[in-house]
């Protein structure tokens, strides 16, 4: 099944714009750019709402405005509307346990602790795929609420943006439902030197 929804978690409003935990934002404004699909606000889905062509398949575009840890109250009424499976559905989001400019494309698994995964998780179950954009993580556990509402430093932003660049140039397979192919480009994806 190919992919009719792709889900970009992070928080809404110009205060966490540049911050590490909408780094799933970021990706999915990045395909707004890129297909030119416009995103407006529709509050049946809480969140801005894009829909357009990439690589010849239809697909919407959300950005939950419910805060993170409220993010499934956004893409479960999405799914429910359009009747998507959660294998049609793509989540991009920050990823704390791999480092800034690391990308990583699964499909399936747990939450990790990930406050917009759990809340997505019991609307969806577990078989919707993600995108887990790397950020790093803080020295110390105490810290990661900080960390994640912080604004990463330039070149971490600049390898988040890269990364970011590569799940793009990966869409053509994804779309195909060539994931495996997918998936090694994007999990393979190195920072140049």
């Amino acid at each position: 099944m190919s992919i009719k929804l792709i889900v970009g978690l992070g928080n809404p409003g110009a205060e966490y714009a540049n911050t590490r935990h909408n780094a799933g934002f970021w990706f999915v404004e990045a395909i707004a750019q890129e297909f030119g699909i416009s995103l407006s606000f529709d509050k049946k889905f809480h969140g801005q709402v894009g829909r357009g062509s990439i690589y010849g398949n239809d697909v919407r575009l959300l950005l939950p405005e419910t805060f993170m840890n409220r993010s499934g109250q956004a893409v479960a009424p999405m799914a429910k509307f359009y009747g998507l499976d959660s294998n049609e559905i793509l989540v991009a989001h920050d990823e704390l346990d791999i480092g800034a400019g690391q990308i990583r494309l699964k499909t399936g698994g747990g939450h990790g602790g990930h406050n917009g995964l759990k809340d997505i998780v019991p609307h969806l179950g577990q078989d919707f795929h993600r995108l887990r954009i790397g950020i790093g993580r803080p020295t110390h556990s105490s810290q990661v609420s900080n960390f994640v509402l912080g604004k990463p430093m330039s070149d971490e932003r600049i390898s988040i943006d890269a990364a970011i660049e590569c799940a793009i140039g990966a869409l053509k397979d994804i779309m195909a439902n060539d994931l495996d192919k997918a998936r090694n480009q994007i999990n393979g994806f190195k920072l140049p030197a």
